[in-house]
């Protein structure tokens, strides 16, 4: 399902449809690799996506970037995400999250070392929030950053890090201050290698084959000064790239979508049964509409809350409503696209029962479906709510 010719440039129109035609002819085979081996996209592959030009889409070109907006950036990220979330993992982590950061809040010479490379698909960041006792509640943190002279040094251990082991470098939020709670917390940037710094057994997850998710240990892990990103005291900053994050998670969630739907909608028009297409039955019609309005209205969310950013950062309630929608809209979607396949879509011969099991893991990734509810309520509002009384 394409968006309206009328609403896109001319360019942003051949962006989309090349990066499609990559997806569609290179990518379908990999992404089932990727599933059944669950590995990661391999380097060889990464230069190829640099070479297209997706990775920093929305980078600055004096860091290697394209230079064009958030909203180029979500419908190259779709066009990826329609194949599986897999192939699309390093387009969302070059164009938000880590990225985000970095380019917003970055010291001058970390982002000339590390963005660069990025871009021409040679390091792979992610981004290292959680803990065992740190999900929802981030700001309970207890990863240590201690600077002593000119180094940092780290101690303490992160979990649910989506590229763990696989990615070269990572965005690690710790407590570098002694202010309680959001005013103590920072974010350090530590590549893979450093000695102190190690990984545990790698997670077996529902969906998100092919993206790796471990346990790191930071073991008096010592960086340079100059790798510290955002400093103890401006958590609000780091709050508000994952503002960026959370439309990058939408996008993944909305090709998802997008992905079965088309699959679905090809299907129902080939399939036979009664003697006659399944599309010809009202009630196939009826789920189609559903998913197709379903899959619009979420777009049209995301698209809203990129565009009203500009070049700058989008706003809590635009995010948090867009990836909530979003989050939602693609269990429903996978589910009834599998449902219209019967046999077949529950079959791992097809991509659909692949889908769903992604899509089950957006809602949760990110800052859950819930925890979007309470950030439009307080944007509602006007303040924040407090969850511990």
């Amino acid at each position: 399902m394409h968006k309206t010719q009328s609403t896109l440039t001319e360019d942003q129109t051949a962006l989309r449809d090349t990066v499609a035609r990559f997806a569609k002819e290179q990518l379908v085979g990999l992404a089932r690799e990727l599933d059944e081996k669950d590995e990661s996209v391999p380097d060889e592959w990464m230069k190829r996506y640099a070479e297209l030009g997706v990775l920093g889409i929305n980078v600055p070109e004096e860091y290697g970037g394209q230079g064009l907006g958030h909203f180029e950036a979500v419908l190259a990220l779709e066009e990826f995400a329609k194949v599986s979330s897999a192939v699309a993992m390093p387009v969302f982590e070059a164009n938000f999250g880590p990225m985000s950061v970095l380019v917003h809040f970055g010291p001058e010479e970390l982002k000339r070392r590390v963005i660069p490379r990025v871009c021409a698909g040679e390091l792979i960041v992610a981004v290292s929030m959680s803990e065992p006792d740190a999900g929802t509640a981030l700001t309970d943190l207890k990863t240590r950053a201690e600077i002593r002279g000119d180094r940092v040094v780290i101690n303490g251990m992160k979990r649910w890090c989506s590229g763990a082991g696989h990615s070269q470098g990572y965005l690690v939020y710790c407590r570098m201050g002694d202010g309680p709670g959001a005013a103590g917390i920072g974010a350090v940037y530590v590549e893979k290698g450093t000695p102190g710094f190690t990984f545990g057994k790698r997670e077996e997850l529902m969906g998100f084959r092919g993206i790796m998710t471990a346990d790191m240990y930071f073991d008096n892990v010592e960086v340079p000064v100059e790798n510290i990103v955002v400093p103890a005291g401006n958590f609000r900053k780091l709050m508000e790239a994952f503002d960026l994050e959370r439309c990058g998670n939408t996008t993944m969630s909305i090709g998802v979508a997008a992905g079965a739907f088309e699959y679905a909608l090809a299907y129902v028009q080939e399939r036979k049964q009664f003697g006659k297409q399944l599309v010809e039955f009202q009630a196939v019609q009826i789920k189609l509409a559903e998913m197709a309005l379903k899959v619009e209205a979420s777009r049209l969310l995301l698209h809203r809350a990129v565009l009203a950013a500009g070049d700058g950062l989008p706003s809590m309630l635009d995010s948090s409503m867009a990836k909530c929608f979003a989050n939602e809209m693609v269990r429903e979607v996978t589910g009834i696209a599998m449902q219209l396949m019967g046999g077949y879509g529950y079959s791992k011969q097809f991509d659909m029962e692949r889908r769903l099991r992604d899509a089950w893991g957006w809602g949760i990734a990110g800052g859950t479906i819930d925890v979007q509810k309470t950030n439009i309520a307080a944007a509602l509002v006007g303040r924040r709510f407090d969850q511990r009384r």
